[in-house]
């Protein structure tokens, strides 16, 4: 089993802390996080893109003039794609961009992510973060003191709540339960905070 050091934010004092190989010691492999945080991003694309086609114009739909004897091609109503403003051909309509994902493999790619940032010594384990002061700039002088800049916290669900309303102020300052960890936020934080009853939480459920 895999060591860590636990850290007690007030006293600045660690003690270790018995880790999970599962979830911590694998070897990171990038193509299994592309494809998790790919699947992210589809998610969250919008898809509400349209174009106008040949029955949605709003010319006139009769016939241009005669089929015969004007010496020009033959065409339709004014709505044909040929024409300058007429309906798209096989335009973009609104859809989702969403794709399937099973549960395993993004399990295995939130596994991933975790042992990537223990790899790059981008990973700390807190005991916990009290809430309990009054205003903002107190939680900001405990990042100064441990020089963490951007940063991703993972705490229970009723405590992350608390710490939230403090940190929906600051900059490249995020707080996330263990029910809402995943890939793309762990990775585009550059410091990963965890406290240690999320621990506990995140290793049931990735089991």
């Amino acid at each position: 089993m895999m060591k860590a050091e636990l850290l007690n934010i007030d006293t600045g004092k660690a003690k270790a802390v018995t880790l999970s190989d599962e979830i911590f010691s694998l070897e990171p492999r990038k193509d299994i996080l592309n494809r998790v945080v790919r699947w992210q991003l589809a998610r969250r694309q919008q898809g509400s893109h349209s174009v106008k086609t040949r029955s949605e114009g709003s010319y006139s739909k009769s016939k241009v003039y005669r089929q015969k004897g004007t010496g020009g091609a033959r065409h339709g109503d004014r709505n044909a794609p040929i024409f300058r403003k007429g309906g798209v051909y096989k335009g973009p309509k609104p859809r989702s961009h969403s794709h399937d994902l099973n549960k395993k493999f993004r399990k295995l790619g939130i596994k991933h992510a975790l042992s990537s940032k223990v790899s790059q010594g981008k990973l700390v384990f807190v005991d916990e973060i009290k809430t309990n002061f009054e205003k903002t700039k107190d939680l900001v002088k405990i990042f100064d003191k441990y020089g963490w800049q951007s940063l991703l916290i993972i705490d229970d669900q009723e405590k992350a709540k608390g710490l939230a309303k403090f940190t929906k102020r600051l900059a490249n300052k995020d707080v996330l339960s263990v029910n809402g960890i995943n890939v793309y936020d762990i990775l585009r934080k550059d410091q990963l905070l965890i406290t240690s009853s999320a621990l506990k939480q995140l290793e049931e459920k990735l089991q």
